[in-house]
C-alpha cells in the first residue's frame, strides 16, 4: 500500500491506522495488564514514567540496531508514546494545528 495524494483516501488510511493500534492497544492491555500503569517492580524499581522511558530507549534502540523496521517495533513504540499521551494528559491536539 503507498500513501496516496487522495485526501479522501489518505483521512481512511489514518483512520484505519490508529482504530486498529487503539484495538492492539487494548488486547494487549486485556491479556497482559497494564505494566505501563500499574508496574509489578519485580525487576525494575524505577517509577512507572522511568519504565515507560526505559521501554522507548529500548524500543528506538532495538530499532536503530536492527537491519530491517519491523512492524512489531513500530507498532509497541506508538503505543508507548500513546501512553506518554496519556500520563502528560495530552488528550488533545487541538492547539498543534496550524
Amino acid at each position: 500500500m503507498t500513501i496516496t495524494e487522495n485526501r479522501e483516501q489518505t483521512t481512511k488510511q489514518i483512520n484505519r491506522v490508529c482504530k486498529s493500534l487503539a484495538k492492539f492497544m487494548h488486547v494487549k492491555d486485556s491479556r497482559y495488564g497494564s505494566s505501563i500503569s500499574d508496574p509489578i517492580h519485580v525487576f525494575a524499581k524505577g517509577s512507572s514514567d522511568d519504565l515507560l522511558y526505559a521501554r522507548i530507549d529500548d524500543k528506538i534502540n532495538r530499532i536503530r540496531n536492527s537491519e530491517e523496521l519491523r512492524k512489531n517495533d513500530v507498532v509497541d513504540l506508538m503505543g508507548y508514546l500513546v501512553w506518554v499521551c496519556i500520563k502528560k494528559g495530552w488528550f488533545s491536539f487541538r492547539d498543534l494545528i496550524d
